[in-house]
């Protein structure tokens, strides 16, 4: 297995049991009950507007997309890059169900046979870990962002929601409840055949960066890692740390009007791994042919690019920069 390990930041521990999660989120809710206490007494303010903190986002928790062939999928993604599929999740009425294959215990990419339409976009959506979706969902509402009117634990077993992205791209929170299909499962359906067992990021199509700022930095917190282009005095790809973690979203702004084969450069998921040769060598072994070599790309990093048979894009990137970043400073604190 080829994978990327962090320091605080292996994927299958990260809030790895309800222990760990109840004992994160005591420790949490006690030091900001001591300092709202302090807060409120002094500024007189009343216990809704300290109940409106926004909880921790964590990481990158899934990419769903849509696939033309369920097959054709299962031989990219299970055979090629190794992951096995753990279960299926029933969406809302009229489509099909997504079929989940682990990264780990807490990021799974979900493909669903609905793609009738090769001009269709195939992102269904993205979504990221929250430790408290109801206190996250309470906190949006407060911001005027237009979310559900309650939560509860939904078909499989989390509890989770979705909003709208100022692009109109479907993002999902989800918060990993013990019981549910995901907890159950913890531990179970990873294959020493991945050619990663981390998501460092996923990368979405943005045509108003101050718009998508004013959501993902503003609102949420998402902190600015790097941001760069194909030259110096052309900033396309943005990198917005989560605000609690060390994945991160791509925005990708260099198509204002981007046709479906663009969209599917656009709308991907990236692996971090330690070697880029090995799992580029393992993926030809099992009967996958590459489109390019790996480049050393704009941010210093060498990567590698890989295409389902929908042409959905899967980017491995080695995360430290080998060379200087262009145009910006990288502000990865895995690295620094």
């Amino acid at each position: 297995m080829y994978s990327l390990q962090l320091p605080g930041t292996n994927a299958d521990s990260r809030l790895s049991s309800a222990a760990v999660v109840k004992r994160t989120m005591l420790c949490h809710d006690v030091s900001m009950a001591k300092f709202g206490a302090l807060w409120l007494a002094a500024a007189g303010v009343s216990a809704f507007a300290a109940a409106a903190q926004r909880p921790p986002i964590v990481g990158i928790a899934n990419i769903a997309l849509k696939v033309s062939d369920l097959d054709s999928a299962r031989k990219f993604y299970g055979q090629a890059l190794g992951y096995r599929e753990a279960f299926t999740l029933k969406q809302s009425a009229g489509h099909p169900d997504l079929v989940c294959f682990k990264i780990n215990d807490h990021q799974y990419i979900e493909v669903s046979p609905e793609l009738k339409d090769e001009k269709e976009d195939r992102l269904i959506h993205i979504g990221f870990e929250t430790a408290d979706a109801r206190r996250l969902r309470d906190y949006l509402a407060g911001k005027g962002i237009d979310v559900t009117a309650e939560i509860a634990p939904g078909a499989d077993g989390n509890l989770s929601f979705t909003v709208q992205d100022p692009d109109g791209h479907t993002v999902e929170f989800v918060q990993y409840l013990p019981r549910s299909i995901h907890g159950r499962n913890f531990g179970k359906f990873m294959s020493d055949a991945r050619v990663s067992d981390h998501a460092l990021h996923v990368g979405i199509h943005v045509v108003d960066r101050a718009a998508a700022d004013r959501f993902y930095a503003d609102i949420l917190g998402f902190r600015q890692m790097w941001a760069g282009g194909p030259s110096d005095d052309h900033i396309n790809w943005i990198s917005l740390l989560v605000p609690e973690g060390t994945d991160w979203v791509e925005y990708m702004t260099n198509a204002p009007n981007p046709t479906p084969r663009q969209l599917g450069r656009i709308h991907h998921i990236c692996f971090g791994v330690m070697d880029i040769q090995k799992p580029y060598q393992a993926v030809i072994e099992r009967g996958y042919k590459p489109p390019r070599e790996p480049v050393l790309a704009r941010d210093g990093r060498w990567l590698a690019n890989f295409y389902d048979a929908d042409l959905t894009r899967t980017e491995w990137m080695i995360r430290k920069p080998v060379k200087t970043p262009c145009c910006s400073p990288m502000h990865d604190p895995s690295i620094e």
